[in-house]
């Protein structure tokens, strides 16, 4: 008999050929090699998250060791008694040292915050208020970098669960993304804004960041969300990443759309919930 047509019993009243048992029989065994190679897997990056983590910290301590001597340093040479043009060249490198030690200290901050684990507290709340909030807090830094801030908010409630702490540091990552890419702009022909807008469309909370600075390419539109992809010197390229972590935590969306020459919208896309 062909065993491609053989019928066995499978239970009362269920039948299945030979060469789909042995099909089910292969795929399960896939799939559990597959379960278990993604277990490893994952086990690994944990492995290698905590250990990272614990690397950063265990740098933090004597990076503010050395930032601390630098400034003591830096108060000694101030005193000493040497030639002035001799006292100005040392001063000038320890401050060097200095600067390079508060950069180090701010790219492991970030990178704690990018690597470690997000725990929210979650709220109802109307984002416009913590949109108005943060539009207070960041006037004065706008003011100093010569850029209008203008807020444009819908009319009804926009009511959303989120943690606000950390739905303002994914704004303010964007905020400081946008005043910094205007900065850097040589176009000083045109007025820089940035504009926080906040609408409800449909059954979505919509938080945008819109700036008039040089804009964004095409093709690097999606980049720019990797970890260290910067394009300001001496960034740490972690802001927007953490920006859309922090927003996916919330079940929400971040999306940038671009014109060069024109400027940029980050479009934040929240759940809304009922009052």
């Amino acid at each position: 008999m062909d065993t491609t047509w053989f019928i066995i019993g499978i239970g009362a009243g269920m039948v299945a050929t030979v060469p789909v048992l042995l099909w089910l029989l292969r795929r399960a065994t896939t799939r559990a090699r597959e379960a278990e190679g993604e277990a490893r897997h994952s086990q690994r990056l944990a492995e290698l998250g905590a250990m990272t983590g614990g690397l950063a910290h265990e740098i933090k301590n004597p990076l503010s060791t050395v930032g601390l001597n630098a400034e003591l340093l830096q108060e000694d040479l101030a005193q000493l008694d040497i030639d002035a043009d001799e006292r100005d060249r040392l001063v000038r490198r320890v401050e060097t040292l200095h600067r390079e030690v508060d950069r180090l200290r701010g790219i492991l901050t970030d990178f704690l915050e990018f690597a470690g684990r997000i725990k929210l507290d979650i709220h109802r709340q109307d984002v416009r208020g913590i949109v108005e909030d943060l539009g207070d807090f960041y006037h004065p830094q706008c003011d100093q970098a010569g850029v209008l801030l203008r807020s444009d908010l819908c009319d009804s409630p926009a009511w959303a669960n989120v943690d606000e702490g950390m739905l303002k540091q994914a704004l303010l990552n964007l905020m400081l993304n946008a005043v910094q890419a205007m900065s850097a702009s040589d176009d000083e022909g045109r007025p820089s804004e940035l504009i926080m807008r906040v609408q409800v469309n449909d059954d979505q909370v919509e938080i945008q960041v819109v700036d008039t600075g040089p804009g964004i390419p095409a093709d690097a539109r999606e980049e720019i969300f990797h970890p260290y992809v910067s394009g300001r010197k001496g960034g740490t390229g972690l802001g927007l990443p953490t920006a859309r972590r922090i927003v996916e935590e919330h079940g929400g969306r971040l999306s940038v759309e671009s014109e060069p020459g024109r400027g940029t919208a980050f479009t934040i896309r929240l759940p809304m919930v009922n009052a």
